[in-house]
């Protein structure tokens, strides 16, 4: 089958296809090896539960603190990264926590990101009194530090997954709101833009049809930043206590639940979830910023 010449060209001006991304992404390295342990953490996320050995709440207190790659009497090591202060295991706490963690991560960025973006593009595209109420109401949220906003609505709300979901969607929104403003404004006088308009196409089809296509690069790069930020936030308000109950493990939870031991040298307590939350948000720092090197057409040839 012949291919158009039209198409040809197409194809021409637009080389940033998957091969070439991921002949980008073997000649940088690294992002390479973040993207390998994100969808390992991922996979560990989804099948968390059939991958645990042991119930993450079982309690033993004759099991307690027991240290990693302990052998009982037989000769079995059953507790590869030891158990906690209840004499939980920390590696199916750890396997079950990646679940909460990174789908509080994932969730608050596309809720707040889409909100934000979408909020951001009425704001740019229409501008007047609309984008001045939009941009105060930012500008409010940016007047409070996010932990002590997060702090009141979660004190009010109470612990719970969605509470938290809730709480860190609303700090995410600013960020989107504000790039996709910005960008919005640079697109709205360009030719497409009046193409559009004098071939009929309303303003909400121009918004979200064109538009929104040609400010995604942005907005795709600062994602990548802010799940890494969502999941340290998520951990910081698990270990004030203001997370997801007791009950439900996480990273942060088993960090904060690691205080009272770590003086007695248990460092597994603390290393472990310490350390994921590490390779998840250095993994998604490294990708994020590739895909800028790639994505920014500025800076695209120089990427790593």
């Amino acid at each position: 089958m012949l291919v158009p010449p039209a198409s040809v060209a197409t194809l021409q001006r637009h080389p940033l296809q998957l091969p070439h991304w991921f002949k980008q992404m073997l000649r940088a390295g690294w992002p390479l090896v973040a993207a390998i342990l994100l969808i390992g953490f991922v996979f560990i996320a989804m099948f968390g539960a059939q991958l645990a050995p042991r119930d993450p709440n079982r309690q033993s207190l004759a099991l307690r603190l027991t240290p990693p790659t302990t052998a009982d009497a037989t000769g079995v090591v059953s507790f590869p990264l030891g158990t906690d202060g209840l004499g939980r295991d920390v590696l199916s706490r750890l396997l079950y926590g990646a679940r909460i963690s990174l789908w509080v991560g994932v969730a608050s960025v596309v809720i707040g990101g889409g909100i934000g973006t979408l909020l951001g593009l009425i704001s740019g595209y229409v501008g007047g009194w609309v984008d001045d109420v939009i941009m105060r109401l930012a500008d409010i949220q940016l007047a409070f530090p996010f932990i002590l906003l997060a702090i009141m609505v979660l004190v009010v709300l109470g612990q719970g997954v969605l509470n938290v979901v809730l709480v860190l969607s609303i700090g995410q929104w600013v960020t989107y709101a504000r790039i996709a403003r910005g960008e919005t404004i640079s697109q709205r006088e360009k030719e497409y833009v009046e193409a559009a308009r004098s071939i009929g196409m309303n303003n909400v089809s121009i918004m979200l049809v064109h538009v929104l296509r040609n400010i995604l690069t942005p907005l795709i790069i600062i994602t990548t930043f802010n799940v890494a930020g969502v999941i340290l936030s998520e951990a910081s308000l698990s270990f004030l206590g203001l997370g997801v109950p007791p009950d439900v493990p996480t990273w942060g939870g088993m960090l904060a639940e690691s205080r009272d031991q770590l003086l007695g040298g248990y460092w597994w307590l603390a290393v472990y979830p310490g350390g994921a939350i590490m390779v998840v948000v250095l993994a998604l720092n490294i990708l994020g910023d590739w895909l800028r090197d790639i994505l920014d057409p500025r800076l695209r040839g120089e990427g790593s």
